[in-house]
């Protein structure tokens, strides 16, 4: 059948997919890809559609005898959501059958460890990492809670809507807003924090419905030259951004920093955010069941744990789930932007925050004003493979920390062959397995607790003397200690998991036979063991998510400045693959490499290079360019020297800007 294509009135398509939500709900996804995919409906259909569109009818429950029901469309001053077109719509439909489970992708979440808002460990249900030295958090909680007296702003009126794609006319005026109520918050380490809230449509397809509330924070600007808001955000999905404000600010070069609004967030469900989530309160307690299942009997106990934590999910967040995801997140930010009275944004993303920025560029291209994305997410792995990448990326980050432990036999005192030391280690893991250290570490608490080396190798000194002192002495304690310090949970890391589950599960579809999943880990595990089934049950979940999953954006973009990617060539959390396809998908963006650098998070981290050239590109959007696979290289920064008998030393380590960092970004994307 020859297509046909009807130049529609603005909001048709999503006046149909509103339409189709109300009465078959499950058909929306397919109706969504088939849009996307190229099938056209009859051309009765169409036509009908048009006139329903121009001519709204009882019968689609938005006539006359349906007045508040359902959504209507948009007044004509309303800014529409972003989509192929505002003003020429296709309408696509095809035969199809039962929907189908495409077998999906997947980067994973970072764990965030928080400082002055709180503990957080996004994705893992764990605190932030503690001092080794004295026991309190090594980035310092002040305790400051978002001032009570913070005025909550009202939600946002609509936008005029911004130019058409390709039009290369300015972007619209921005729309007013209720001003933003910014009060201060001050912290230890940054006296100049104010905080604020902001009401966002909980369905943006609905923007005068049911609003959830987002917390904000803000390092002002200071200098005359003012370039508008730079937004940051630390991963996850699940991780506070709240903390970043002032930890940007305070690491760009006062010069710099001084010329933007830093502005800090908790994304929707997170934190400080309301309402936040935490479906299962306890479900990292240990000592969890052994991650490695070794029958039959204990992978279906496993197995039920994750269908119970999707199940409880669903029962107490029902209402919630289907608006927690990738998408929404980034149509708060435009939310965010509107309440700052800003024509355009600057935004630092990590880790899963570069997805989250990268979504944001495709739906708002002319929002962006410059874009930095530092270790960066594959966005043709969202979410199922990447997983699975992570898994053989890891193993090899534990085999560098082995080797790491091996050359300094002189501190460690376990032996000078990379391969013993990694046999010890599993033989410590078998240990506790049969008899969980201090009743606190069992398998899966073990590679918790050493997973946060995989991240970045500052933590490998304290790794290491806990998996010395037990291996040789048998010291249960330095691994409860460690333990406590990286990988032990809390309400705000449970949260950060429940966050964590809910967007990525909702973002793209898994696999639903569990066989999938089974084969797919063993024939890792039998290769790369240390963390393969560790990571299965952490993702588990999506195989039963109550809420179907939606059809991943294509972020693939021509329509933006140049923008600027950083990448370690080991990552293991985001592998350099991933910043290659980014690199790709977003024309005229410039690539820069920490050649040989493993850890997650590279700028405002202590390398030179790299902060040389985020400097650059955030003072006036220079990037370099160049003719290889990377636009530039920078040397990697060395790895860590065991942890000297001076405590005043141990104390600069664990105060230096990579440390600051990754508490911060957490351990789980």
């Amino acid at each position: 059948m020859t297509p046909l294509v009807l130049h529609l009135r603005p909001g048709a398509r999503e006046w149909y997919t509103a339409w189709l939500g109300r009465r078959h709900p499950h058909l929306v996804p397919r109706y969504e890809r088939m849009y996307a995919g190229g099938s056209y409906p009859p051309t009765w259909y169409q036509r009908r559609i048009t006139r329903q569109v121009h001519e709204p009818a009882d019968e689609f429950g938005i006539g006359p005898a349906h007045r508040g029901a359902g959504r209507r469309i948009a007044p004509a001053a309303a800014e529409p959501e972003p989509g192929p077109s505002a003003t020429q719509l296709t309408l696509r439909c095809a035969r199809a059958g039962p929907m189908a489970w495409p077998f999906g992708s997947t980067p994973r979440g970072t764990g965030r460890v928080p400082g002055e808002f709180g503990e957080h460990a996004a994705g893992t249900g764990r605190p932030p990492p503690r001092s080794p030295t004295t026991g309190g958090p090594m980035t310092k909680p002040a305790g400051i809670l978002l001032a009570a007296g913070v005025t909550v702003a009202g939600l946002l009126t609509a936008a005029p809507a911004p130019a058409a794609a390709g039009t290369g006319a300015p972007p619209a005026p921005v729309a007013r807003a209720a001003p933003l109520a910014w009060t201060d918050c001050p912290t230890e380490n940054h006296p100049k924090l104010q905080c604020a809230k902001v009401r966002a449509p909980l369905d943006h397809d609905r923007p005068s419905g049911r609003t959830v509330t987002l917390a904000l924070s803000r390092i002002p600007h200071t200098a005359k030259t003012f370039q508008g808001p730079l937004l940051v955000n630390p991963g996850g999905p699940g991780g506070s951004g709240l903390s970043m404000a002032g930890f940007v600010a305070s690491s760009l070069p006062k010069k710099l920093a001084a010329q933007y609004d830093v502005i800090g967030f908790d994304p929707r469900g997170v934190g400080r955010s309301t309402p936040a989530l935490n479906c299962v309160p306890g479900h990292f307690a240990p000592v969890r069941p052994d991650s490695v299942p070794a029958s039959w009997r204990r992978e279906r106990h496993d197995r039920d744990r994750a269908e119970g934590f999707a199940r409880a999910c669903g029962e107490k967040y029902g209402d919630l789930l289907p608006y927690i995801d990738t998408v929404s997140a980034a149509k708060d930010l435009d939310v965010i932007r509107r309440a700052l009275g800003a024509r355009q944004v600057s935004y630092l993303g990590y880790s899963y925050g570069t997805y989250l920025g990268a979504v944001y560029a495709k739906l708002y291209p002319e929002r962006v004003r410059r874009l930095v994305l530092d270790s960066v997410v594959d966005p043709d792995a969202v979410w199922y493979d990447a997983n699975l990448s992570q898994d053989r990326a890891f193993d090899r980050r534990h085999k560098a920390f082995a080797a790491w432990v091996a050359e300094h036999d002189a501190a460690y005192g376990l032996g000078t062959d990379a391969a013993r030391v990694e046999a010890a280690w599993y033989r410590m893991r078998a240990d506790v397995v049969r008899r969980p250290a201090g009743g606190k570490v069992g398998g899966g608490e073990l590679e918790d607790t050493f997973l946060p080396g995989g991240y970045y190798n500052g933590y490998w000194p304290y790794l290491a003397e806990a998996f010395a002192a037990y291996a040789k002495d048998g010291d249960a304690d330095a691994l409860v200690e460690a333990y406590e310090t990286f990988a032990a949970p809390s309400p705000a890391g449970e949260n950060g998991y429940s966050v964590y589950t809910a967007v990525q599960c909702r973002d793209a579809a898994w696999p639903r036979l569990w066989s999938t999943w089974r084969n797919d880990t063993r024939r890792i595990h039998a290769e790369a063991p240390f963390m393969a089934w560790n990571n299965t049950w952490y993702n588990a979940p999506c195989a039963d998510w109550p809420v179907e999953p939606l059809t991943p954006l294509p972020v693939a973009n021509d329509r933006l400045p140049a923008t600027l990617l950083l990448q370690a060539t080991g990552d293991a959390a985001t592998p350099y693959e991933g910043a290659l396809g980014m690199h790709r998908a977003l024309a005229g963006s410039s690539l820069v490499v920490e050649r040989g650098g493993a850890n997650h998070g590279v700028s405002l981290s202590g390398n030179a290079c790299l902060d040389k050239h985020l400097t650059a590109y955030l003072t006036d959007g220079t990037v370099p360019r160049g003719r290889g696979e990377a636009d530039a290289v920078c040397r990697a920064l060395p790895d860590p020297k065991p942890l000297p008998a001076e405590k005043a030393a141990a104390q600069s380590v664990r105060n230096s800007g990579g440390s600051r960092l990754h508490s911060l970004l957490g351990f789980r994307r």
